[in-house]
Protein backbone atom coordinates (compact mmCIF):
# COMPACT_ATOMS: atom_id res chain seq x y z
CA UNK A 1 0.00 0.00 0.00
CA UNK A 2 1.31 3.45 -0.95
CA UNK A 3 0.05 5.64 1.84
CA UNK A 4 0.90 9.33 2.13
CA UNK A 5 -0.97 12.26 3.58
CA UNK A 6 -2.05 15.11 1.35
CA UNK A 7 -0.67 18.62 1.62
CA UNK A 8 -4.01 19.82 3.01
CA UNK A 9 -4.00 17.15 5.71
CA UNK A 10 -0.46 18.07 6.77
CA UNK A 11 -1.27 21.79 6.77
CA UNK A 12 -4.29 21.17 8.99
CA UNK A 13 -2.13 19.12 11.34
CA UNK A 14 0.37 21.98 11.58
CA UNK A 15 -2.42 24.48 12.22
CA UNK A 16 -3.72 22.35 15.09
CA UNK A 17 -0.21 21.95 16.51
CA UNK A 18 0.36 25.71 16.43
CA UNK A 19 -3.02 26.32 18.06
CA UNK A 20 -2.39 23.82 20.86
CA UNK A 21 1.11 25.15 21.52
CA UNK A 22 -0.42 28.57 22.11
CA UNK A 23 -3.57 27.54 23.96
CA UNK A 24 -2.43 24.49 25.91
CA UNK A 25 0.99 24.99 27.46
CA UNK A 26 1.81 22.62 30.35
CA UNK A 27 0.83 25.31 32.85
CA UNK A 28 -2.72 25.38 31.51
CA UNK A 29 -2.98 21.60 31.43
CA UNK A 30 -1.92 21.53 35.08
CA UNK A 31 -4.30 24.36 35.99
CA UNK A 32 -7.25 22.38 34.63
CA UNK A 33 -6.50 19.61 37.15
CA UNK A 34 -7.38 21.99 39.94
CA UNK A 35 -10.87 22.80 38.62
CA UNK A 36 -14.06 21.05 39.70
CA UNK A 37 -14.47 19.32 36.33
CA UNK A 38 -10.85 19.36 35.02
CA UNK A 39 -12.39 20.72 31.82
CA UNK A 40 -12.57 24.15 30.20
CA UNK A 41 -15.75 25.25 28.38
CA UNK A 42 -13.79 28.14 26.91
CA UNK A 43 -11.14 25.84 25.47
CA UNK A 44 -13.80 23.44 24.18
CA UNK A 45 -15.46 26.27 22.29
CA UNK A 46 -12.14 27.24 20.71
CA UNK A 47 -11.58 23.64 19.68
CA UNK A 48 -15.03 23.65 18.08
CA UNK A 49 -14.23 26.84 16.19
CA UNK A 50 -11.21 25.02 14.78
CA UNK A 51 -13.53 22.15 13.79
CA UNK A 52 -11.98 19.41 15.90
CA UNK A 53 -15.08 17.95 17.68
CA UNK A 54 -16.91 18.02 14.34
CA UNK A 55 -14.18 16.43 12.22
CA UNK A 56 -16.30 13.35 11.49
CA UNK A 57 -19.64 15.17 11.37
CA UNK A 58 -20.96 15.57 7.79
CA UNK A 59 -20.77 19.04 6.31
CA UNK A 60 -24.56 19.04 5.90
CA UNK A 61 -24.83 18.75 9.68
CA UNK A 62 -22.37 21.56 10.39
CA UNK A 63 -19.17 19.51 10.61
CA UNK A 64 -15.94 19.17 8.65
CA UNK A 65 -17.01 16.07 6.72
CA UNK A 66 -13.63 14.37 7.17
CA UNK A 67 -12.75 10.77 7.97
CA UNK A 68 -10.42 8.86 10.26
CA UNK A 69 -7.45 9.31 7.91
CA UNK A 70 -7.72 13.06 8.41
CA UNK A 71 -8.45 12.72 12.11
CA UNK A 72 -5.53 10.45 13.00
CA UNK A 73 -3.06 13.31 12.52
CA UNK A 74 -5.17 15.64 14.66
CA UNK A 75 -5.40 13.16 17.53
CA UNK A 76 -1.63 12.77 17.39
CA UNK A 77 -1.32 16.52 18.01
CA UNK A 78 -3.83 16.31 20.88
CA UNK A 79 -1.62 13.68 22.51
CA UNK A 80 1.50 15.73 21.92
CA UNK A 81 -0.12 18.66 23.73
CA UNK A 82 -1.22 16.48 26.66
CA UNK A 83 -4.79 17.66 26.12
CA UNK A 84 -7.40 15.50 27.87
CA UNK A 85 -10.63 17.16 26.71
CA UNK A 86 -13.28 14.55 25.68
CA UNK A 87 -12.45 14.60 21.97
CA UNK A 88 -12.21 10.82 21.68
CA UNK A 89 -15.65 10.12 23.14
CA UNK A 90 -17.40 13.06 21.49
CA UNK A 91 -15.67 13.53 18.15
CA UNK A 92 -14.09 10.17 17.34
CA UNK A 93 -16.79 7.82 18.69
CA UNK A 94 -20.15 9.48 19.36
CA UNK A 95 -20.36 11.62 16.23
CA UNK A 96 -19.87 8.80 13.67
CA UNK A 97 -22.08 6.51 15.75
CA UNK A 98 -24.91 9.03 15.46
CA UNK A 99 -24.23 9.38 11.73
CA UNK A 100 -24.43 5.60 11.25
CA UNK A 101 -27.82 5.32 12.92
CA UNK A 102 -29.06 5.81 9.38
CA UNK A 103 -32.01 7.95 10.44
CA UNK A 104 -31.24 11.68 10.82
CA UNK A 105 -34.23 12.15 13.11
CA UNK A 106 -32.77 9.68 15.61
CA UNK A 107 -29.70 11.89 16.05
CA UNK A 108 -32.11 14.58 17.33
CA UNK A 109 -29.86 17.54 16.56
CA UNK A 110 -26.89 16.15 18.47
CA UNK A 111 -24.58 16.21 15.45
CA UNK A 112 -25.12 19.92 14.93
CA UNK A 113 -24.59 20.58 18.62
CA UNK A 114 -21.37 18.55 18.69
CA UNK A 115 -19.99 20.36 15.67
CA UNK A 116 -20.85 23.74 17.18
CA UNK A 117 -19.21 22.89 20.49
CA UNK A 118 -22.54 23.00 22.32
CA UNK A 119 -22.57 19.35 23.39
CA UNK A 120 -20.22 16.76 24.84
CA UNK A 121 -20.99 13.06 24.58
CA UNK A 122 -19.69 10.32 26.86
CA UNK A 123 -19.63 6.71 25.69
CA UNK A 124 -19.79 3.48 27.64
CA UNK A 125 -18.59 0.21 26.08
CA UNK A 126 -17.91 -3.29 27.40
CA UNK A 127 -14.23 -2.92 26.46
CA UNK A 128 -14.03 0.39 28.32
CA UNK A 129 -16.68 0.07 31.06
CA UNK A 130 -15.76 3.17 33.06
CA UNK A 131 -17.27 6.17 31.31
CA UNK A 132 -14.88 9.08 30.87
CA UNK A 133 -16.20 12.63 31.26
CA UNK A 134 -19.75 11.61 32.10
CA UNK A 135 -19.84 14.52 34.55
CA UNK A 136 -19.63 17.15 31.78
CA UNK A 137 -21.64 15.30 29.10
CA UNK A 138 -25.03 16.35 27.81
CA UNK A 139 -25.47 12.95 26.14
CA UNK A 140 -24.58 9.46 27.39
CA UNK A 141 -24.31 6.74 24.73
CA UNK A 142 -24.34 3.46 26.64
CA UNK A 143 -24.24 -0.20 25.72
CA UNK A 144 -26.66 -2.80 27.06
CA UNK A 145 -25.85 -6.16 25.52
CA UNK A 146 -26.12 -5.59 21.78
CA UNK A 147 -28.19 -2.46 22.26
CA UNK A 148 -27.12 1.18 22.07
CA UNK A 149 -28.99 3.64 24.27
CA UNK A 150 -29.01 7.44 24.43
CA UNK A 151 -29.42 8.46 28.06
CA UNK A 152 -29.78 11.89 29.58
CA UNK A 153 -27.34 12.50 32.45
CA UNK A 154 -30.25 13.25 34.78
CA UNK A 155 -31.54 9.69 34.26
CA UNK A 156 -28.28 8.08 35.39
CA UNK A 157 -26.33 7.83 38.62
CA UNK A 158 -22.64 8.71 38.29
CA UNK A 159 -20.11 7.35 40.77
CA UNK A 160 -16.60 8.78 40.44
CA UNK A 161 -13.78 6.25 40.20
CA UNK A 162 -10.09 6.72 41.11
CA UNK A 163 -7.64 7.42 38.29
CA UNK A 164 -3.86 7.80 38.24
CA UNK A 165 -4.16 10.65 35.75
CA UNK A 166 -5.47 13.92 37.25
CA UNK A 167 -6.69 14.87 33.78
CA UNK A 168 -8.82 11.72 33.56
CA UNK A 169 -12.31 11.77 35.05
CA UNK A 170 -13.86 8.29 35.18
CA UNK A 171 -17.33 7.24 36.32
CA UNK A 172 -19.32 4.10 36.86
CA UNK A 173 -22.76 4.79 35.42
CA UNK A 174 -25.92 3.16 36.74
CA UNK A 175 -29.01 3.50 34.57
CA UNK A 176 -32.14 1.68 33.48
CA UNK A 177 -32.55 0.72 29.80
CA UNK A 178 -35.90 1.73 28.35
CA UNK A 179 -37.54 1.45 24.97
CA UNK A 180 -37.49 5.24 24.69
CA UNK A 181 -33.71 5.36 25.08
CA UNK A 182 -32.84 2.54 22.68
CA UNK A 183 -31.25 3.71 19.43
CA UNK A 184 -30.27 0.36 17.93
CA UNK A 185 -30.33 -3.34 18.74
CA UNK A 186 -29.47 -6.78 17.37
CA UNK A 187 -27.18 -6.77 14.31
CA UNK A 188 -27.33 -2.99 13.91
CA UNK A 189 -26.47 -2.46 17.55
CA UNK A 190 -23.56 -4.90 17.38
CA UNK A 191 -22.20 -3.18 14.29
CA UNK A 192 -22.40 0.24 15.94
CA UNK A 193 -20.68 -0.99 19.10
CA UNK A 194 -17.94 -2.74 17.11
CA UNK A 195 -17.29 0.43 15.14
CA UNK A 196 -17.32 2.51 18.34
CA UNK A 197 -14.67 0.27 19.87
CA UNK A 198 -12.44 0.46 16.81
CA UNK A 199 -12.78 4.23 16.53
CA UNK A 200 -12.12 4.78 20.22
CA UNK A 201 -9.06 2.52 20.19
CA UNK A 202 -7.78 4.16 17.01
CA UNK A 203 -8.07 7.68 18.43
CA UNK A 204 -6.39 6.58 21.66
CA UNK A 205 -3.58 4.99 19.64
CA UNK A 206 -3.07 8.18 17.64
CA UNK A 207 -2.91 10.25 20.82
CA UNK A 208 -0.39 7.78 22.24
CA UNK A 209 1.86 8.49 19.26
CA UNK A 210 1.83 12.17 20.16
CA UNK A 211 2.45 11.40 23.84
CA UNK A 212 5.44 9.20 22.98
CA UNK A 213 6.81 11.86 20.64
CA UNK A 214 6.56 14.52 23.36
CA UNK A 215 8.20 12.27 25.97
CA UNK A 216 11.04 11.49 23.60
CA UNK A 217 11.56 15.18 22.85
CA UNK A 218 11.61 16.03 26.57
CA UNK A 219 14.09 13.25 27.34
CA UNK A 220 16.35 14.20 24.42
CA UNK A 221 16.36 17.88 25.43
CA UNK A 222 17.18 17.06 29.03
CA UNK A 223 19.94 14.64 27.94
CA UNK A 224 21.59 17.50 26.04
CA UNK A 225 21.35 19.87 29.02
CA UNK A 226 22.19 17.64 31.99
CA UNK A 227 25.90 17.17 32.46
CA UNK A 228 27.81 14.44 34.25
CA UNK A 229 31.59 14.12 34.40
CA UNK A 230 31.81 17.35 32.43
CA UNK A 231 29.78 16.04 29.48
CA UNK A 232 26.09 16.05 28.50
CA UNK A 233 24.59 12.71 29.49
CA UNK A 234 23.22 12.47 25.97
CA UNK A 235 26.77 11.85 24.76
CA UNK A 236 26.95 8.59 26.71
CA UNK A 237 26.34 5.51 24.59
CA UNK A 238 23.90 3.91 27.03
CA UNK A 239 21.65 6.98 27.00
CA UNK A 240 21.89 7.24 23.21
CA UNK A 241 20.79 3.63 22.86
CA UNK A 242 17.79 4.08 25.17
CA UNK A 243 16.59 7.13 23.26
CA UNK A 244 17.24 5.47 19.90
CA UNK A 245 15.18 2.43 20.96
CA UNK A 246 12.25 4.70 21.80
CA UNK A 247 12.55 6.42 18.44
CA UNK A 248 12.55 3.06 16.65
CA UNK A 249 9.48 1.88 18.59
CA UNK A 250 7.65 5.12 17.81
CA UNK A 251 8.45 5.12 14.11
CA UNK A 252 7.44 1.47 13.80
CA UNK A 253 4.16 2.17 15.59
CA UNK A 254 3.22 5.21 13.50
CA UNK A 255 2.56 3.42 10.16
CA UNK A 256 0.65 0.67 11.96
CA UNK A 257 -1.69 3.29 13.43
CA UNK A 258 -2.01 5.02 10.06
CA UNK A 259 -2.87 1.67 8.47
CA UNK A 260 -5.58 1.20 11.08
CA UNK A 261 -6.98 4.66 10.30
CA UNK A 262 -7.21 3.70 6.62
CA UNK A 263 -8.98 0.44 7.51
CA UNK A 264 -11.54 2.21 9.70
CA UNK A 265 -12.16 4.99 7.19
CA UNK A 266 -12.60 2.54 4.32
CA UNK A 267 -14.42 -0.20 6.23
CA UNK A 268 -11.70 -2.62 5.22
CA UNK A 269 -11.65 -6.30 5.97
CA UNK A 270 -9.51 -6.97 8.99
CA UNK A 271 -10.37 -3.59 10.48
CA UNK A 272 -10.56 -4.91 14.05
CA UNK A 273 -7.17 -6.63 13.84
CA UNK A 274 -5.54 -3.59 12.27
CA UNK A 275 -6.88 -1.35 15.03
CA UNK A 276 -5.70 -3.71 17.76
CA UNK A 277 -2.22 -3.92 16.22
CA UNK A 278 -2.07 -0.13 16.07
CA UNK A 279 -3.26 0.30 19.65
CA UNK A 280 -0.75 -2.26 20.91
CA UNK A 281 2.18 -0.74 19.01
CA UNK A 282 1.35 2.80 20.11
CA UNK A 283 0.70 1.84 23.75
CA UNK A 284 3.96 -0.07 23.98
CA UNK A 285 5.92 2.75 22.34
CA UNK A 286 4.42 5.28 24.75
CA UNK A 287 5.09 3.07 27.76
CA UNK A 288 8.69 2.62 26.65
CA UNK A 289 9.01 6.37 26.10
CA UNK A 290 7.69 7.03 29.62
CA UNK A 291 10.13 4.58 31.23
CA UNK A 292 13.08 5.92 29.27
CA UNK A 293 12.22 9.57 29.87
CA UNK A 294 12.03 8.90 33.60
CA UNK A 295 15.38 7.11 33.56
CA UNK A 296 17.03 9.95 31.65
CA UNK A 297 15.64 12.58 34.01
CA UNK A 298 16.64 10.62 37.07
CA UNK A 299 15.31 11.67 40.49
CA UNK A 300 14.05 15.03 39.23
CA UNK A 301 11.61 13.15 37.00
CA UNK A 302 9.67 12.05 40.10
CA UNK A 303 8.97 15.59 41.27
CA UNK A 304 5.58 17.25 40.94
CA UNK A 305 7.15 20.39 39.52
CA UNK A 306 8.63 18.49 36.58
CA UNK A 307 6.25 18.43 33.57
CA UNK A 308 7.35 14.93 32.63
CA UNK A 309 4.60 13.25 34.63
CA UNK A 310 1.88 15.09 32.67
CA UNK A 311 2.67 12.96 29.63
CA UNK A 312 3.63 9.85 31.57
CA UNK A 313 0.16 9.81 33.10
CA UNK A 314 -1.41 10.31 29.67
CA UNK A 315 0.59 7.33 28.41
CA UNK A 316 -0.74 5.17 31.22
CA UNK A 317 -4.38 6.26 31.03
CA UNK A 318 -4.59 6.14 27.23
CA UNK A 319 -2.85 2.77 27.26
CA UNK A 320 -5.80 1.14 29.03
CA UNK A 321 -8.54 3.21 27.39
CA UNK A 322 -10.70 1.44 24.80
CA UNK A 323 -9.21 -1.95 25.53
CA UNK A 324 -6.18 -3.00 27.54
CA UNK A 325 -3.09 -4.47 25.92
CA UNK A 326 -4.27 -7.97 26.88
CA UNK A 327 -7.63 -7.34 25.21
CA UNK A 328 -6.01 -6.21 21.96
CA UNK A 329 -3.46 -9.03 22.01
CA UNK A 330 -6.34 -11.48 22.19
CA UNK A 331 -8.00 -9.81 19.20
CA UNK A 332 -4.78 -10.02 17.18
CA UNK A 333 -4.24 -13.64 18.20
CA UNK A 334 -7.80 -14.50 17.21
CA UNK A 335 -7.25 -12.86 13.82
CA UNK A 336 -4.11 -14.91 13.25
CA UNK A 337 -5.54 -18.22 14.42
CA UNK A 338 -9.07 -17.80 13.05
CA UNK A 339 -9.47 -15.77 9.83
CA UNK A 340 -13.18 -15.31 10.51
CA UNK A 341 -12.34 -13.52 13.76
CA UNK A 342 -10.40 -10.83 11.92
CA UNK A 343 -13.61 -9.07 11.15
CA UNK A 344 -14.69 -8.57 14.75
CA UNK A 345 -18.29 -8.80 15.95
CA UNK A 346 -20.76 -6.79 13.94
CA UNK A 347 -18.17 -5.56 11.42
CA UNK A 348 -19.58 -4.35 8.14
CA UNK A 349 -17.81 -3.14 5.04
CA UNK A 350 -18.33 -0.53 2.38
CA UNK A 351 -20.18 -2.11 -0.49
CA UNK A 352 -21.48 -5.09 1.51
Amino acid sequence: MHFVFSEDQLLFQKAVRDFLEGECPPERVRALWEGDTARSPELWQKLAELGIPGLLVPEARGGMGMNEIDAVLIHEEIGRAGLAEPLISTGAVAAPLLVELGEPARADGWLERIAAGDAIAAVGHAASPLVADAHVAQLLLLAHGDEVHAVEPGDAVLVAQPANDPAQQLFRVTWKPREATRLAAAAHGRALLAAALDRGALAAAAQLLGVADRLLAMASTYACQRQQFGKPIGSFQAVKHMLANVKVALEYARPVVHRAAHSVARGARGRAAHVSMGKLAAAEAAAQAARTALQVHGAIGYTWEQDLHVWMRRAWSLGIAWGTNDFHRERVAAAVLDPAARLGPGTTFAGD
